[in-house]
């Protein structure tokens, strides 16, 4: 096939959207499918405006509050003449800002079968900026842009089944994978452990996430005071980036804060994973999460809330602590206690390794992927005669 990828991020942004995405290119690429990425030509960029059969570069702007990150300005004309080129056999739409938009009206005008992807809960966002009066009208537009398209895809089940109570139609399921040659067990190092100021009966701590409002840091760094009054020895890292990065650092100086691990330092970032032992995860907004089955594949013991990717792989109990949503007492309560039981925290980080060996390959995600998009793409005359 030939499929066009539109979205407004992706590497060397970091963040799981970007992630996800690339990870879907390389591998629909590895098998023979021809794949343009159009996006937003990023900041860092000097070479001029591209339209190849791998990328499609379009003007963009600043996103609010995320001036690292940019949106697609709308641009009709310029995708419909790539694509009178190209001619992709299905458009995929991986965000749902303006150049999202675009793609969906130029796709429809050209008889293009066109899918989407639901990556990001914005509407849930909007309470954590102070913009609750809008939630309704997020929703209402994510629900708008998605029943444009012939199917939208979402990482969990659970998702599906709240937002297709909310309106959004044609929904499917096509999950999420892991690199397990970046994330795995056999990736631990005790020099590094050393470095931060653990030895052999040091529980460390890790969290992996972008430093923004609506990831409940205030729960996290609530939850490593209380670990630091118990347990004296436990260490704490924390990996990532973002708007409320300094104001934690100078909150919580105890903490190892190494910044941003680009996307194409998987590995390094999966020996910072697989050399602590427990992940906690106290955000609320997630779509999915992929910061925590990365955790798991690298063998640590993961405690978080039971929504998103951990109700899809912890809830059982026995691969990691699941919370009921919003229960910060218990969150607190628990993350205490799993930090005090060294052998609980190697039970629970080999069962999860394992499962992530066997369940969370990206070849299960991408097949799924893979059959929806032809499955689509074959409609084709149909939507000419539309």
């Amino acid at each position: 096939m030939k499929i066009t990828l539109v979205t407004e991020t992706f590497p060397p942004e970091v963040n799981g959207v970007a992630m996800a995405l690339s990870q879907l290119v390389a591998n629909l690429r590895k098998r023979g499918h021809t794949v343009q990425v159009a996006r937003p030509r990023q900041k860092s960029e000097r070479q001029e405006f591209l339209d190849t059969d791998e990328s499609l570069t379009v003007r963009g702007a600043p996103i609010p509050r995320y001036p690292d990150l940019r949106f697609g300005l709308p641009c009709s004309t310029r995708l419909k003449r790539s694509w009178s080129r190209f001619q992709p056999d299905i458009i995929h739409v991986a965000t749902e800002g303006p150049l999202g938009l675009s793609a969906i009206r130029s796709a429809r005008r050209l008889g293009i079968p066109c899918t989407s992807t639901f990556h990001t809960n914005f509407h849930e966002y909007a309470e954590h900026y102070q913009a609750r009066i809008l939630l309704k009208m997020i929703l209402g537009y994510l629900r708008w842009i998605h029943n444009q398209t012939r199917c939208t895809m979402y990482p969990t089940q659970q998702l599906v089944d709240a937002l297709g109570s909310c309106g959004f139609r044609n929904n499917e399921t096509f999950g999420r994978g892991v690199d397990l040659e970046a994330f795995n067990p056999g990736l631990r190092d005790p020099q590094l452990r050393r470095d931060w100021g653990a030895d052999d009966d040091s529980p460390v701590i890790v969290h992996v996430s972008r430093f923004s409002a609506e990831k409940n840091y205030e729960l996290l760094f609530k939850t490593y005071q209380a670990i630091r009054d118990a347990h004296p020895n436990a260490r704490f890292v924390v990996v990532g980036d973002g708007p409320v990065r300094k104001k934690w650092e100078r909150a919580f100086p105890g903490a190892v804060y190494t910044g941003m691990i680009p996307l194409d330092q998987r590995p390094e970032l999966g020996r910072i994973y697989a050399s602590a032992d427990v992940f906690l995860y106290p955000s609320v907004t997630e779509t999915y999460g992929n910061v925590l089955t990365e955790a798991m594949a690298c063998g640590n013991a993961c405690l978080a809330y039971n929504y998103a990717a951990a109700n899809q792989h912890i809830a059982t109990g026995d691969r990691g602590i699941p919370i009921d949503l919003h229960d910060e007492d218990t969150f607190i309560e628990r993350s205490i206690a799993l930090v005090g039981d060294p052998a609980r925290r190697t039970t629970l980080g080999q069962n999860a390794a394992a499962y992530a060996q066997e369940r969370l390959d990206w070849k299960t995600v991408v097949d799924t992927f893979e059959r929806i998009l032809n499955q689509h793409a074959l409609k084709r005359e149909s939507s000419l005669a539309s």
